[in-house]
């Protein structure tokens, strides 16, 4: 069912009316089809063997048939008819695709004259010899297709194409002429699944045929190459050896092999009773030595078989191969198409758009904001884009920072007074203000975006926090500012000792958020690169968001100064109670600490001090007991003043205002923002460039085609 037997075996009609149709809604752009395609050089009897093989009268005059590829496909079918339609070249215009297709033909007979007149439609519809801007069109990219059918046609596909040429003809070909057919040609032979009927003189030595070696080049086993030998008639006597041994396989074998055919003359054609295959028939059972060759090697007519059965093998063969490439190319057409992203071409469409990937920039955001990691691959590739976790981290470094060297002096643990307690020299005092050993941490870990880094502070390196001098450093503040104060200092001597003590509070406070700021700006750009199709796209949004981006992160730098001049610049000041306490846990360790010394255990009551000891305890100086006071006080605000800082900069700066307060960067590009741009911003924004529309025309012109190609061979 669906085949039909020529004698010669099976051949699968079903599969070569598919290659057909397959041919003609141009599948072939794309995937390699199986076909037969005859070439040759112009003078080789190509055109005859052509008309011998179709038996359709070809203008032999005008020589139009060379200017363009025609493909000739023959189909039984119950009724008689010859259509004829052109296939666009598929790197020509729209309006001359459209122009070709429309043109169409239906005849119930092709005789010389109405060939003639076709081909003349064909030539002016491709435009072949229009004047255009001063230059002539000799060839085109166009394929005229011919499908006759009938019943008693066999079916068979073949595709013509112009002869090769070296020279030009002045006035009628030129040498961009002859590079458009050696490409045409070179096209078609290229092609894997062409099988190649290579025309050839017998009165030439094969050796130096160009067409020949081109297709030992696209053919090196020979297993795709079909070689005819043509005009054996005017072969010179003695000298037929070297045919000869072409058609026996004595040299330049061919795995399909050779075959030899005869060409009637100019006046045998023009004798109104010639019959070519009673000439060939005659010659070759008559003209010595070509009368002792295999039959099945010579003549049209079983070339003609020859070639049903080399094709039915070649098809059934590619078969399977086309249907899977089809498959696999036009699933990866569907991929390419996809990834640009829905059409962008009205003003609906580009809202429309523009919603969706704000939607999917604040879900990515979402979870990044709220460590859900495992919905998405992006945060495995880049762990950076962790944003809670990093932000976290970020922030625990930042208060371990600040309780280990955030003071300039440790303070004394010990609660006891240094006897030598000697007030430092001018040099020994601003070295231990300023700090003298350098280098010793960073206040940044983050690397700066290029957009934004103005605005954050740049990497600091400072030193740690002086072991050692904090009692000496503090009397000798307050022998410099004493006044008439009776046992106690003046109350603004604190406020000095804590804006001195806490004087890297400021760069470490600012280096902090201004990792913070690179964290969320980082994850902004990366979001956006993640939802935006092109990078044209992602830098036209950045550039309508950096504004108010910049204005929010500039709104986290200054809440960050306020709170550290509120710190810094003003009153010591507290209500929470732990101040006193942690004070007078002061107080008591240190008088504790002083008895120590004396308490003896050898009492049944535990360890005691004996009255008599506590009396004769050397008393401090007024100015050391001062001191000690001081010290204690300001260890006690500066712990609880520390601490206070750093939740307030972190809840306030870093959590609040950048990471997760309901004005945070990342909250920007949302389905809010969209809906608040205007059309030309729409319209800058989300319209697709030209390279892009360029692009997605090719792939849905692609995908329809090899969807047509698949229904075709479902």
């Amino acid at each position: 069912m669906g085949e039909t037997n020529t004698g010669f075996g099976i051949i699968d009609s079903v599969s070569l009316d598919k290659i057909d149709r397959l041919f003609a809604c141009n599948v072939g752009e794309y995937v390699a089809l199986p076909q037969l395609v005859v070439v040759g050089d112009q003078s080789s009897g190509k055109s005859s063997v052509l008309e011998g093989l179709t038996e359709l009268p070809f203008p032999r005059e005008s020589g139009l048939c060379t200017r363009f590829a025609t493909q000739i496909t023959f189909r039984r079918s119950p009724e008689s008819n010859i259509a004829a339609s052109i296939i666009p070249d598929c790197n020509s215009s729209g309006d001359h695709q459209e122009k070709v297709r429309q043109w169409s033909k239906n005849l119930q007979c092709l005789d010389a004259i109405s060939f003639a007149s076709i081909m003349a439609e064909v030539k002016d519809t491709m435009g072949i010899d229009h004047i255009n801007d001063e230059t002539r069109r000799t060839f085109s990219g166009d394929i005229l297709r011919l499908e006759v059918s009938g019943p008693s046609q066999e079916h068979l596909t073949i595709i013509d194409v112009p002869g090769i040429f070296k020279r030009t003809t002045h006035g009628v070909t030129t040498k961009a002429d002859r590079s458009m057919v050696d490409r045409m040609v070179r096209g078609y032979m290229e092609n894997p699944r062409s099988v190649m009927l290579t025309v050839i003189p017998c009165n030439v030595d094969v050796a130096t045929q160009e067409i020949l070696e081109r297709a030992e080049e696209v053919d090196p086993n020979g297993i795709r190459t079909l070689g005819v030998l043509t005009k054996p008639d005017i072969v010179d006597k003695g000298s037929e050896r070297g045919a000869l041994d072409l058609i026996e396989g004595q040299r330049h074998q061919l795995q399909l092999g050779w075959h030899l055919v005869r060409n009637p003359g100019q006046a045998e054609l023009d004798h109104p009773k010639s019959n070519r295959q009673e000439i060939e028939r005659g010659f070759f059972a008559s003209a010595v030595p070509w009368n002792q060759l295999n039959k099945d090697k010579t003549g049209i007519h079983a070339l003609r078989i020859r070639l049903q059965e080399v094709m039915a093998q070649h098809i059934r063969r590619e078969f399977p191969k086309v249907k899977a490439e089809i498959n696999q190319r036009l699933k990866g057409a569907r991929k390419c198409l996809g990834s640009l992203g829905p059409k962008r071409e009205t003003l609906a469409e580009q809202s429309q758009f523009m919603m969706k990937m704000a939607l999917e920039f604040q879900n990515l955001a979402s979870q990044a904001e709220r460590s859900e990691y495992s919905h998405s691959d992006l945060f495995d590739e880049n762990t950076k884009l962790r944003l809670a976790t990093a932000a976290i981290n970020r922030g625990e470094d930042f208060a371990e920072r600040m309780a280990t060297s955030g003071h300039l002096f440790d303070f004394n643990t010990e609660q006891q007074v240094d006897e030598t307690m000697e007030i430092p020299d001018e040099t020994d005092r601003e070295g231990l203000s300023l700090g003298v050993e350098y280098g010793d941490f960073d206040t940044r870990t983050e690397q700066d975006h290029p957009g934004i880094m103005d605005l954050v502070h740049q990497n600091l390196s400072l030193p740690s926090a002086h072991s050692r001098g904090i009692l000496p450093w503090l009397k000798g503040m307050h022998l410099e500012s004493r006044g008439f104060e009776l046992g106690t200092f003046k109350p603004s001597l604190l406020g000095s000792a804590m804006k001195k003590q806490s004087s890297k509070w400021s760069s470490l406070a600012f280096g902090y958020i201004s990792d913070i700021i690179m964290l969320v700006h980082r994850m902004v750009t990366n979001l956006l690169n993640e939802v935006t199709p092109d990078d044209n796209m992602r830098v036209a949004i950045e550039s309508l968001l950096i504004g108010e981006l910049r204005r929010r992160y500039r709104e986290a730098i200054s809440l960050t100064e306020f709170l550290i001049q509120v710190e810094l610049e003003g009153n010591p000041a507290t209500h929470n109670h732990y101040f006193n306490d942690t004070l007078e846990k002061c107080r008591q360790n240190r008088l504790r600490k002083a008895l120590e010394a004396k308490a003896t255990s050898d009492c049944s009551h535990g360890t005691v001090v004996q009255l008599d000891a506590i009396a004769q305890n050397h008393p401090l100086s007024n100015v050391d007991h001062v001191v000690l006071e001081m010290h204690d006080i300001l260890r006690s605000y500066y712990k609880l003043a520390r601490k206070r800082f750093v939740d307030f900069v972190r809840m306030q700066v870093a959590d609040y205002l950048l990471v997760t307060g309901p004005n945070r960067p990342l909250s920007l590009f949302s389905p809010t923002f969209v809906a608040a741009m205007d059309p030309e911003q729409l319209a800058e924004v989300a319209r697709e460039d030209t390279r892009i529309r360029r692009r997605r025309g090719q792939l849905q012109k692609e995908v329809k085609l090899l969807e047509e190609g698949k229904m075709i061979l479902t």
